[in-house]
């Protein structure tokens, strides 16, 4: 039996290691207006941007779009309940 496809299957997980370890630490710095729905949006997109810009060189890998996805969600679901926190806590 022949084993084929560990060449690009290796490659894959090579590059993700890379990505990933890139990813360590501070993304992006963002600063926005809690109570201005368009500046926490605005927050939401740079965040976006900047893991596009760490992952544009590896779009034909799935386990980085895949990942860069689940960042996205991830970061942007946090920036938002961020922004309700701030909004909740003003609120007193």
């Amino acid at each position: 039996m022949k084993i084929t496809g560990l060449d690009k299957l290796q490659r894959t997980l090579s590059d993700a290691s890379k990505v990933l370890g890139s990813m360590d630490g501070t993304i992006a710095q963002l600063r926005f207006n809690p109570n201005d729905p368009a500046s926490v949006e605005g927050a939401v997109h740079e965040m976006e941007r900047a893991i596009d810009a760490k992952t544009a060189g590896y779009a034909s890998n799935p386990l980085i779009r895949n990942v860069a996805a689940q960042m996205k969600a991830t970061y942007g679901a946090a920036i938002r309940a961020k922004a309700d926190q701030a909004r909740d806590a003003g609120a007193v």
